[in-house]
């Protein structure tokens, strides 16, 4: 017989899940495993609040394993160590991502691309190693293996902070894969949201520079006098766009809706790069005579493995660079999720879960 969730492992947790596609979050006990031998206990201080959590809790994309208790930009305190934990003790500040788990011993991990492994586990609606169910960070604590948890930097703000590990990650390592940091090169940072405003953030501290594309020209003063920006390109201003034609030489693509690529690969150089990192719910239109006509490229990118994310973190403590926030408690979460869905936020909610999760 199936154990319920909150006597499947030996500690009782409490925290917040979504029961069905309805997405509505509410109070939760569950359980969590011993700390085994190589696992880190982490005492949840902040999570994020990301697109992801949305999509899922709505099952979106379709594989919705409820319940569900999202978040995966979690920051806390380590309040145990197994024995054979080397890199952490307790009372050390942490973080935890995207992935909690992977084979550790395929050609990706080998590689330290741990994101690509084809066992990896996700920190939230997935099975882990030992067959139980993952559940993410809208909750007081979490235990992870301590490959998957991250040093995090000391000058690094643990609310601001934690976005950086979905966020963060998710623009800095296809920067860095596809060549995005020669400074003085020209990078369009399309959709100015959760993902867009750290790409302004991370490429300026690499030296690009950096225009924002967006179909809202009310976001230009806050691109350009708030993130740095150089400039901000209205793609709904047809004789600006035609202006931008074959400027760029790369565009990291974070806009989530069905949209079209042709007027972002008309503003690429010859050799020019699109990276796409957003996920919309549709299959989009790739045009041809663009890509061949001018030798351009289109790419993917998905998060990345421990190694750079570690280093990610260590670069944005240097640069001070940081998520803008909005801080919630854990039982605003609803209206949040309602506002993020309508784009509602600048630029990602964080909860402050260890002021504000308390069980019934």
């Amino acid at each position: 017989m199936a154990k319920s969730p909150e006597t499947e492992h030996p500690n009782k947790v409490f925290g917040w899940a979504a029961r069905d596609k309805s997405g509505v979050l509410s109070p939760f006990n569950f359980s969590r495993r011993d700390n085994g031998e190589n696992d880190v206990t982490v005492k949840i201080l902040f999570c994020g609040v990301c697109h992801t959590d949305l999509h899922t809790v709505k099952n979106d994309w379709g594989y919705s394993y409820y319940p569900v208790v999202p978040g995966h930009e979690i920051v806390g305190i380590a309040t145990k160590v197994g024995k054979n934990v080397t890199k952490f003790k307790e009372g050390d500040r942490v973080g935890v991502g995207v992935i909690t788990g992977s084979c550790q011993s395929c050609e990706s991990c080998d590689q330290d691309l741990e994101n690509y492994c084809p066992q990896m586990s996700f920190t939230y609606n997935a099975i882990g190693a030992d067959g139980t169910k993952n559940y993410g960070g809208y909750s007081d604590n979490i235990v992870v293996d301590q490959r998957f948890v991250l040093r995090f930097p000391e000058n690094l703000p643990s609310d601001s902070g934690a976005p950086l590990l979905c966020a963060g990650i998710t623009v800095y390592s296809p920067m860095k894969y596809y060549g995005m940091t020669e400074a003085g090169k020209h990078l369009g940072v399309a959709g100015l949201g959760g993902l867009g405003h750290v790409a302004v953030k991370i490429a300026k501290a690499f030296g690009l520079k950096v225009t924002v594309i967006s179909s809202s020209p009310k976001k230009e003063e806050e691109a350009i006098t708030q993130l740095g920006a150089d400039s901000f390109l209205v793609t709904t201003d047809p004789q600006k766009m035609q202006a931008a034609i074959g400027t760029m030489d790369y565009i990291i693509d974070t806009v989530s809706a069905v949209h079209a690529l042709y007027p972002l690969l008309g503003l690429l150089k010859v050799n020019g790069k699109l990276i796409a990192l957003g996920l919309p719910e549709k299959p989009l239109e790739l045009p041809m005579f663009p890509l061949v006509l001018g030798r351009k490229m289109v790419g993917g990118s998905d998060i990345g493995g421990m190694k750079e994310t570690q280093e990610m973190l260590d670069f944005c403590a240097k640069h001070n660079i940081t998520a803008d926030i909005e801080l919630i408690k854990m039982d605003e979460i609803n209206s949040a999720m309602e506002r993020l869905a309508k784009s509602d936020v600048k630029y990602r909610f964080v909860i402050d879960v260890a002021n504000s999760l308390s069980p019934p």
